[in-house]
């Protein structure tokens, strides 16, 4: 099968979903997007992954790395390989010795996985037909508030930039409240550039 190669475009609290995220996955070769809703305990080890956090005790991705490589088990690339019922599903691709090893995962953990190893993350195009979606307006996919704007048009949620400072200043008091700090911080550089 085919497979497209992605990267990761933007993770954001969920308005629609209490208590869930959206991660977005782009086709690093056209304006294909791939939204995945994810929990908030997944959500959290991507974005530790991501930020490379040091921890004071392993999570549980780090634990399940620190197995793999004392096994000498290589994790080569994730590739989500299925999407039935509005449900992903990946596998991790992984190498012991000569041998080559499929193994089942949540895309979440999966994901949470590869930014700490820093392996390749893939789809397979017939997921990318089936749940993909394109996005025209995009410029410069890399900044943070392209990924909001995307989120946003994913999720229903208005773009930051055409909010007055009160309406934003209340949205902020809003993500404080629901201790989501991911946002807050969204909104308070936000409100920052403006002045």
């Amino acid at each position: 099968m085919n497979k497209v190669r992605l990267e990761i475009i933007g993770l954001s609290y969920s308005e629609s979903s209490t208590g869930a995220y959206v991660l977005v996955l782009g086709d690093k070769n056209s304006q294909r997007r791939l939204p995945i809703v994810i929990g908030n305990a997944e959500a959290q080890a991507i974005a530790v992954g991501i930020e490379r956090q040091p921890n004071s005790r392993p999570l549980t991705h780090d634990l399940l790395l620190k197995f793999a490589n004392t096994f000498h088990v290589s994790i080569l690339e994730v590739v989500i390989n299925r999407f039935r019922d509005g449900v992903f599903y990946a596998m991790l691709v992984c190498q012991q010795g000569d041998d080559i090893v499929m193994v089942d995962a949540r895309p979440s953990d999966a994901i949470a996985l590869a930014v700490r190893i820093g392996c390749e993350i893939y789809a397979y195009e017939t997921v990318m037909d089936e749940a993909g979606i394109i996005m025209d307006d995009m410029e410069d996919e890399e900044t943070a508030s392209d990924a909001e704007t995307y989120i946003n048009k994913v999720e229903g949620q208005p773009d930051l930039d055409l909010l007055t400072v009160g309406e934003l200043e209340d949205l902020l008091q809003e993500a404080i409240d629901n201790e989501d700090y991911q946002k807050a911080a969204l909104i308070r550089d936000e409100i920052n550039g403006r002045k």
